[in-house]
């Protein structure tokens, strides 16, 4: 990062200190997503939520088990968060009908990019891919958060190509820190929940202030 780029980054943060910050969850519609972004609102920062569909992650009730759910009482409740499709960087998956510039719309003004996008096939690496290369082009100052599992805990919760896993994890982290000036990878335990979304949430404003 150069001086000149340094000094806007500090500029741009200095003032969204003041009137909240902008921050974009990329598979945000699970368990941290709402913890997350509920604790974010309530803070007074804005949230977007990259979802594969807005429109049955807003509905006012679970529609399909295969799609995340926030539901619409708790995007009345929280009027902060946000739901915006995107194509999660495979085009085969998309199934929202909003998902075009998705990039401008939400990474161009972000703050900070966490990305939850849970799952440990292929898909995870695609969506990582995704977000590194378009905040790359779109805003390259934004920090970027990676939330994975620790190591003894994936050991825990499966049992099936482990050693696979922990690999396409590693890799996810080194999209983002080999190609992102502004970074942090963290690995939570997903039975800490409250806990685990409160240190996301500090380091999100350490790294920012």
């Amino acid at each position: 990062m150069n001086s000149f780029t340094r000094i806007t980054a500090l500029l741009l943060t200095s003032l969204n200190a003041t009137n909240g910050f902008h921050i974009v969850l990329a598979g945000g519609t699970g368990n941290v997503g709402r913890e997350l972004s509920s604790k974010l609102v309530e803070d007074g920062h804005d949230v977007t939520i990259l979802c594969r569909n807005a429109f049955l992650a807003g509905a006012p009730s679970r529609v399909s088990s295969d799609f995340g759910w926030l539901g619409k009482s708790f995007l009345e409740k929280y009027p902060g968060v946000k739901l915006r499709d995107w194509d999660g960087g495979d085009l085969l998956d998309i199934v929202g009908q909003d998902w075009i510039g998705w990039q401008d719309d939400t990474l161009s003004k972000a703050d900070c990019v966490v990305n939850l996008c849970g799952g440990f096939t292929q898909q995870r690496e695609m969506a990582t891919e995704r977000l590194v290369r378009e905040s790359l082009r779109c805003n390259p100052i934004a920090l970027q958060i990676t939330v994975a599992p620790k190591d003894d805990e994936l050991r825990m919760i499966s049992n099936v190509a482990v050693e696979s896993k922990m690999k396409r994890l590693k890799l996810c982290e080194d999209l983002v820190s080999q190609n992102c000036v502004n970074y942090e990878n963290m690995r939570l335990q997903a039975n800490r929940l409250e806990e685990e979304c409160d240190n996301i949430k500090q380091v999100i404003y350490a790294r920012l202030s």
